[in-house]
């Protein structure tokens, strides 16, 4: 899989440009502030219908218009399908494919799928919680787009159940045995949803776990698959480790019953303190099979932390991959941000990709390894080296 043409409209600083593109390495070049990162995010806009920059929809709209367009081609198995999405400034966004509209916007999401390595992914080792909650249900949904309806689901779910909360903890009287009423058919979706969210994270973190530890072993110097681990830590109580993903009505029935516990503490606070929403992966370094292993938060040096959020990156395109189709990978700006041996490292590791975009601010940035098209990005101008 991968884009043979981009279109973009009043997307981020372009007001229109096409960019003809093809299999294998393709390389945008340009200083900061150009508008080469623009190009990749839209391709990564495209998998998942949100941005790996920003957290909404606004700033993707070209200052001044009320709409911006995404048009893709995208070539698979032979055979081209046209992937669309207009991001509406204040109101529902709108996807095609092959010019006939979705029913749905998200229908979209994972028709191409992408893996984003670029500087913001220090996060995922050195961020909140919620950075590392969203790596994996990003690789969730990618993998099985129908959870992109959970997800919302969800967090509509989780929005409704606090403001009941605020409102049941200032109540008195019939009005608080009423509101506690309907906090309890609350509790019923919450627990019913987050258990499949809680579920499939499980289950995807088992999966990753070889791929996370053979990544870090490639790109960290001297060190083993044995040494970088991953956990899932939840708020709720499961039983470690996870051979075997427990069952959805185990793990609602545990939700339910530790809302049950906590309850006075949320009408206190007004807020949630149970569900996915709360939970946590968990990253651990050790040098050698036995040895102690330590937070990478807090502990890890610098390079051990960039190593190991590439490995996280590795891990979930090596897992999409065994899926089947390859994942367009996309390195923005990432090689500045590498010493010269993991700048090698990840070149040798990504080139035989089906197709790899990098962004980079000088030419020097983009190894040799992934030599192929390139195109010199100034002032929104897109132009090909001949």
């Amino acid at each position: 899989m991968y884009v043979s043409h981009l279109s973009l409209h009043d997307f981020r600083s372009y007001q229109s440009v096409e960019v003809p593109l093809e299999a294998g390495v393709t390389a945008f070049v340009g200083r900061n502030g150009q508008g080469k990162t623009n190009l990749v995010e839209a391709i990564d806009y495209l998998s998942r219908l949100q941005s790996h920059r920003v957290a909404t929809d606004a700033p993707l709209v070209r200052a001044g218009a009320d709409q911006a367009v995404v048009r893709a081609a995208v070539v698979r198995d032979g055979r081209t399908a046209t992937l669309e999405v207009e991001i509406n400034a204040g109101r529902a966004n709108k996807a095609r494919i092959n010019r006939s509209p979705l029913p749905r916007t998200r229908d979209l999401v994972g028709v191409v799928r992408t893996v984003v390595f670029s500087p913001e992914d220090l996060t995922l080792v050195k961020g909140d919680p919620s950075d590392r909650r969203r790596f994996l249900d990003d690789l969730m949904i990618l993998r099985s787009p129908r959870l992109a309806g959970v997800r919302s689901d969800y967090d509509r779910v989780l929005k409704q159940r606090n403001s009941l909360l605020k409102t049941a903890g200032l109540a008195r009287g019939s009005a608080r045995e009423g509101a506690l009423a309907t906090l309890a058919v609350w509790d019923e979706h919450l627990a019913t949803i987050g258990a499949e969210i809680l579920a499939q994270r499980l289950s995807l973190v088992e999966a990753l776990k070889p791929y996370v530890g053979k990544a870090y072993e490639t790109v960290a110097r001297g060190a083993s698959r044995d040494d970088a681990e991953i956990t899932y830590r939840s708020v709720v109580e499961v039983v470690e480790p996870v051979e075997t993903t427990p069952p959805v009505e185990t793990l609602r029935q545990t939700i339910l019953s530790e809302l049950a516990r906590r309850q006075k503490d949320e009408l206190d606070r007004g807020i949630s303190l149970v569900g996915p929403h709360r939970d946590d992966l968990l990253l651990h370094l050790g040098h050698g099979a036995g040895a102690e292993r330590l937070p990478v938060k807090g502990y890890a040096s610098h390079g051990e932390s960039w190593s190991f959020a590439l490995a996280l990156r590795l891990a979930a395109y090596d897992l999409l991959r065994a899926d089947g189709d390859d994942p367009i990978l996309i390195l923005d700006d990432v090689f500045a941000e590498l010493d010269s041996q993991r700048r090698v490292q990840l070149a040798e590791l990504v080139a035989d990709a089906e197709q790899v975009l990098v962004t980079a601010a000088v030419p020097e940035d983009v190894p040799a390894a992934l030599a192929g098209a390139r195109y010199h990005v100034t002032a929104g101008e897109v132009t090909r080296d001949e």
